[in-house]
């Protein structure tokens, strides 16, 4: 299992491409290392997963019915919100038009592991979303994480 950490700044060159970081390139399981998945964001970013990772998320979606209403609209929703890259030899890939779009990318942005996952982030809009206060911080942990 792929296990990303820490936070990257990075370009996007003229053409919508992304280098991933070494450490993050490195961290790629060797059976999907080219194949990745990018989907926008619930937030405005973008994540990216590994393909390994996505076949997990994408059973849960099996599972889903046909015949429901909210279901189908769950599932196309979802879906039309992916899609499937490929690193090229310089470790890049091409993120699409609209996805740039979606999460507001510019030149700069910031790259974060975040475990089995890996956000893309303008720099601006990042900041907002960042737990400043570190009371507010220890209690979602504690809400969250304390057994």
């Amino acid at each position: 299992m792929a296990f990303f950490t820490s936070e990257y700044e990075c370009k996007l060159d003229a053409k919508g491409r992304l280098a991933l970081p070494a450490k993050i390139k490195a961290n790629l399981p060797e059976v999907s290392s080219n194949e990745l998945v990018v989907m926008k964001g619930f937030d405005p970013n973008l994540v990216v997963y590994t393909m390994l990772e996505f076949k997990k998320i994408q059973s849960k979606f099996a599972s889903l019915s046909d015949f429901d209403t909210d279901q189908r609209r769950l599932k196309r929703n979802f879906f039309r919100s992916v899609a499937p890259v490929e690193l090229d030899s310089a470790g890049r890939f091409l993120i699409p038009k609209a996805w740039i779009d979606h999460a507001k990318l510019e030149k700069n942005v910031i790259v974060i592991g975040t475990g089995s996952t890996v956000e893309i982030w303008n720099p601006d809009l990042y900041n907002q979303y960042l737990i400043e206060d570190s009371e507010e911080y220890s209690d979602l942990a504690k809400k969250f994480l304390d057994e």
